[in-house]
């Protein structure tokens, strides 16, 4: 198949363009499994169902069967999966409804897994924030997703609350709502702070605006519940930031990074600790983590980084902002890399992205022999560019 083809640039030209990359091999599953050294978790997308008569907008239509094949397809290469997140679109297009499915089918396939490493995001999505939301009602709102989540078996990853930024008025009410749901929680969580470059409406979480700030009122409730807290996972685009709460953390709490453009680093690690991962991109580049990390478990540092390295662009790039319309990116790269059938998403967020943009991941991706197959992705990289036109 020819593989070349003409993509646009930022600067409205149109280039040439071949892929020369041999697609790196995901790794074969070794007798007894992928051992490696780091807790890693994959954030999965959904597949939605794009024959569906209904309005993308406002309607839900998923296909289950390509949804859990795709988690399959990520336990086997060993990572984890942080199911219902915001990767998923939770709380853009993915309702609290909708997770409850998602939670279902998930844990029913993990279920059927030696190896699936799963945890679920519990929130307060299905409240929403307004001037009579008061704090009880925000505790309310966690017990009752935690109860489900529980009730189905599996694992919380505590989600950062909308309705809680907008009705706390100080350090205070964080304090108040966290220590009471980490008080009842039957499994210690993992505790996710998301950044508001990642969502808006979670400006100034833990009661500041400065991240420094707020990191000493969440850092005193995690290391106060260390027993309750595996770990946390941080989400503010900052190796900086991301060290210093790795290192005030009690040394039974695990720090998850969720740094779309410094993982590698990070999990990497120094002399004085390392990050686990709990991240979106290793969605769209699960063989090349998974392949990094088997070498950082031999201690082959080398390796890792010439593995991982090559994909950070590639992060860079999708997680760019508006940094909200990073799943765009990531549900593409699983369109291109033959995981789903059709580039559309939940409340049509396909279209969240430029042409550009997605000529330029096409490029990076390349780059990060993430192209499983190239020709394929040649092919579906045509198509979508035909419709603006570029034949």
């Amino acid at each position: 198949m020819e593989r070349s083809l003409h993509l646009p640039r930022a600067d409205g030209a149109i280039a040439a363009f071949t892929p020369v990359n041999e697609p790196l091999i995901a790794p074969v599953k070794p007798a007894g499994g992928h051992h490696f050294n780091r807790v890693a978790y994959a954030a999965a997308h959904v597949v939605v169902d794009a024959l569906a008569d209904n309005d993308p907008w406002l309607d839900r239509n998923i296909d289950w069967e390509r949804t859990i094949a795709f988690r399959e397809y990520l336990w086997g290469l060993g990572l984890g999966v942080a199911e219902a997140m915001d990767t998923a679109q939770r709380g853009m297009g993915l309702d609290w409804s909708g997770a409850k499915e998602l939670i279902a089918h998930a844990q029913s396939a993990a279920r059927g897994r030696s190896d699936a490493v799963i945890a679920y995001g519990a929130g307060t999505d299905h409240l929403q924030p307004g001037a009579d939301v008061t704090i009880d009602d925000v505790i309310r709102a966690y017990e009752e997703q935690i109860a489900y989540v529980e009730g189905q078996g599996g694992r919380v990853i505590l989600m950062a609350s909308r309705a809680l930024a907008a009705a706390a008025k100080s350090p205070d009410d964080y304090i108040r709502v966290y220590d009471r749901i980490l008080g009842q929680v039957k499994e210690p969580v993992i505790i996710h702070w998301l950044g508001s470059m990642f969502d808006p409406a979670l400006a100034g979480y833990w009661g500041s605006a400065d991240d420094m700030r707020a990191m000493e009122t969440a850092t005193a409730i995690i290391n106060q519940n260390a027993a309750k807290v595996d770990g946390v996972k941080i989400s503010l685009l900052s190796a900086e930031k991301e060290i210093v709460m790795r290192r005030r953390l009690d040394p039974s709490v695990k720090m998850y990074t969720g740094d779309d453009f410094n993982y590698a680093e990070l999990i990497a690690g120094d002399d004085q600790g390392y990050s686990h991962a709990l991240l979106g991109i290793f969605d769209a580049v699960a063989p090349a983590a998974s392949a990094a990390l088997a070498k950082l478990a031999q201690n082959d540092l080398d390796a890792f980084h010439e593995i991982l390295a090559p994909t950070v662009p590639l992060s860079r790039h999708i997680f760019k902002a508006p940094t909200r319309f990073y799943k765009t990116g990531v549900v593409f790269l699983a369109y291109l890399n033959g995981f789903q059938d059709h580039f559309q998403m939940l409340g049509g967020q396909q279209s969240a992205r430029s042409i550009q943009h997605l000529s330029e991941l096409f490029r990076l991706a390349d780059a990060a022999r993430v192209l499983r197959d190239p020709d394929l992705a040649t092919y579906r990289m045509k198509t979508i560019l035909a419709t603006v036109g570029i034949e």
